[in-house]
């Protein structure tokens, strides 16, 4: 992968929360508690993600079903 594409590939916390549905307040949450632990990459105060990481991230969010946790009771 030469420059060109790995920097088209390379997304910001804008368009990732667009993508997410989320704001972009809430990607910087999720950075600094590690909620959602999606790979970011930082050069100085510049945040990019992976396109190939957020599909992924979403790929592995996919559910059949909701599993519903019961009290035992």
């Amino acid at each position: 992968m030469n420059d060109k594409t790995l920097a088209d590939n390379l997304l910001t916390p804008l368009q990732v929360a667009e993508i997410l549905g989320v704001s972009s307040g809430t990607l910087a949450v999720w950075r600094s508690n590690g909620a959602c632990q999606i790979p970011y990459i930082k050069v100085g105060r510049c945040v990019r993600y992976k396109r190939s990481v957020i599909e992924s991230f979403l790929q592995q969010q996919e559910h059949l079903h909701t599993h519903l946790k019961t009290g035992g009771k």
